[in-house]
C-alpha cells in the first residue's frame, strides 16, 4: 500500500520560513517524480511545484518562483518543499503526491499524479 506523509507545516508570520516535507512508503519515492500542491479554502487546488526524478529538474508556480524551492533527497527518499518570505495568500494546506512516474522533466498537474499524501496545514498569520 502506497502512503505519502508530508510534515513540517505550522503557524508561521508573515515573511517567515517553513520546509515541508515529503516521504513515502509502498514505494521508492526517489525513482519518481514529485509535485507540491496546495489548496486553500473556498478555492481550486493549484500546483505550487515539481522535481523530476532524472536530472531533479524543477518547475514551479508563478506566485512562488523565487520564494519556493523545491528539492530531493535521494539517499534518504525524501522530497522537500522550502518556502521563504511566506505571505497570508500561501495558507493553505499542502499536499505532495506521485504518479510513480519517472522522467527528466516534470509538470505540476495533477491529473499526472495519483498517489496523494493527507496534506499538512500552513498558515500564514501575524
Amino acid at each position: 500500500q502506497v502512503q505519502l506523509v508530508e510534515s513540517g507545516g505550522g503557524l508561521v508570520q508573515p515573511g517567515g520560513s517553513l520546509r515541508l516535507s515529503c516521504a513515502a512508503s509502498g514505494l521508492p519515492l526517489n525513482y519518481y517524480n514529485v509535485g507540491w500542491f496546495r489548496q486553500a479554502p473556498g478555492k481550486e487546488r493549484e500546483g505550487v511545484a515539481c522535481i523530476s526524478s532524472i536530472g531533479a529538474r524543477t518547475s514551479s508556480a508563478d506566485s512562488v518562483k523565487g520564494r519556493f524551492t523545491i528539492s530531493r533527497d535521494n539517499a534518504k527518499k525524501m522530497v522537500y518543499l522550502q518556502m521563504n518570505s511566506l505571505k497570508p495568500e500561501d495558507t493553505a494546506v499542502y499536499s505532495c503526491a506521485t504518479g510513480a512516474s519517472s522522467y527528466n522533466w516534470c509538470e505540476i498537474v495533477a491529473q499526472q499524479y495519483n498517489y496523494w499524501g493527507q496534506g499538512n496545514q500552513v498558515t500564514v498569520s501575524s
